[in-house]
């Protein structure tokens, strides 16, 4: 919708910055600026495109405020919070996805199941590991990478274990396959979280790597 707000008013030589902040601050200018070499009919059809974002960015907030209230009345959502990378929506996505893990009997069989493994191909009694599978679920596959991301930006690499594992990965692959590896590390320790019940201990490495 911004997109589409922002080509229209680029054809008649009008640009703001991009991102729902920018249009919120300078939408109301625009329309009232008689200066603007606008068309009445095009300054109509600009006002209803920005209505209908407003009512969009309403419904978004509604809906984002009722799923981090479900996230934060359920036990199992509030233990997966803990781990670096694993909000609302990935919390709430992966318990009603899985439940408490039972399906699976250790977490490489779901992040296998999430399509986050390499794939292999043997050529000459040699295996390749290959990129990921992207068999599975795919909407928590891109939700376990975007957080992935998140976590590789922000995680302090010192005082705890899978900080030191991302520096250590850094040091001897690209980023893009440090984000990946770090989402199939991130399924796993959700896997462990859930299947055990207990909470995300980010020092204690037997207890949550070793699966």
């Amino acid at each position: 919708m911004i997109n589409q707000i922002r080509a229209f008013l680029l054809e008649r030589g009008i640009s703001f910055r991009k991102g729902p902040a920018s249009l919120r601050r300078q939408m109301p200018e625009i329309l009232e600026n008689a200066d603007a070499k606008l068309s009445t009919a095009m300054r109509r059809l600009l006002d209803f495109l920005w209505q209908e974002w407003k009512g969009l960015q309403l419904q978004n907030e509604s809906l984002n405020s009722d799923l981090e209230q479900i996230a934060s009345s359920d036990a199992s959502c509030v233990r997966l919070q803990q781990i670096p990378g694993v909000g609302p929506l990935i919390s709430t996505a992966v318990v009603s996805a899985i439940g408490n893990g039972a399906a699976f009997k250790k977490g490489r069989e779901f992040a296998a199941w999430l399509g986050l493994v390499p794939r292999q191909w043997s050529t000459g009694g040699k295996p390749k590991l290959l990129g990921i599978s992207k068999r599975g679920n795919p909407y928590l596959r891109k939700m376990f990478i975007h957080g992935a991301r998140a976590a590789v930006l922000r995680v302090k690499r010192e005082g705890s274990t899978l900080g030191k594992w991302m520096s250590r990965l850094e040091t001897r692959t690209a980023r893009n396959v440090v984000i990946v590896a770090t989402a199939n590390k991130l399924a796993r320790i959700s896997w462990a979280v859930l299947a055990s019940g207990n909470d995300y201990h980010p020092l204690h490495k037997a207890a949550i790597f070793s699966n």
